[in-house]
């Protein structure tokens, strides 16, 4: 599970003079949901911690342009790569064989890949260049312009996440962030953010793959009933 607790403007990708920042103030963000785990908690306390999740305002814009970009790139004969880690990296792997296998409907492949399956290409970035670096690298061998390129962290500032989105943007694909807890660094350059709720990391996770099957949902919808 990507540890570090807890991502940038829901911004139209071929709209750079109209940036809609859906970046929530500190006013607007849910109560902390940080737990003190020296204590016992029951069943109906855990649950508390999930009450109105899925519920915050600025969900539907983010989700829209999100799901916007995605369909560009596939209609435009592009892709779109996940990563993260931990945690992140299982939601990673997750959402990317919804699009390269089906989401509910029969439909063509989808050009999507998880950058935290390969495990030589992991070892051997790590330990030639750093961990820092693993997906990083992997950005400079995939992403083109046109390109989707989904990194997701809990915190917003995990540093290996934060290196290949800033990477995947001078390279011209469209950056989107998964986040939680304010954003971090990663809400400050990505072009889209997915900014999930305050708290622990399981608990934005939660948010992440339930949103992101909305996503693939919608995505899906949009390339079989297009006009």
């Amino acid at each position: 599970m990507d540890r570090t607790l807890g991502e940038r403007h829901a911004t139209s990708p071929d709209t750079t003079d109209e940036r809609l920042d859906q970046r929530p103030n500190a006013a607007a963000l849910t109560p902390s949901r940080s737990v003190d785990v020296r204590g016992q908690r029951g069943f109906d306390e855990l649950l508390a911690d999930r009450k109105g999740l899925l519920e915050a305002p600025r969900y539907p814009g983010q989700v829209e342009a999100i799901v916007a970009a995605m369909v560009r790139a596939f209609t435009g004969g592009h892709k779109v790569l996940w990563f993260g880690n931990g945690g992140s990296a299982a939601d990673a792997q997750h959402l990317a064989a919804e699009f390269s296998g089906r989401f509910l409907r029969d439909r063509r492949g989808l050009h999507s890949e998880s950058l935290s399956v390969n495990t030589s290409a992991l070892t051997a970035i790590s330990n030639d260049f750093g961990y820092d670096h693993v997906f990083e690298r992997q950005m400079e061998s995939f992403a083109q312009p046109g390109d989707v390129v989904v990194g997701i962290t809990t915190s917003g500032s995990s540093r290996n996440i934060v290196l290949a989105l800033e990477e995947a943007r001078r390279r011209g694909a469209v950056t989107v962030a998964f986040t939680g807890n304010g954003g971090g660094r990663v809400a400050e350059i990505a072009d889209l953010a997915l900014i999930g709720p305050e708290g622990y990391s399981a608990i934005v996770q939660e948010v992440h793959i339930t949103l992101g099957h909305i996503i693939c949902d919608l995505v899906e919808q949009a390339l079989i009933f297009k006009s």
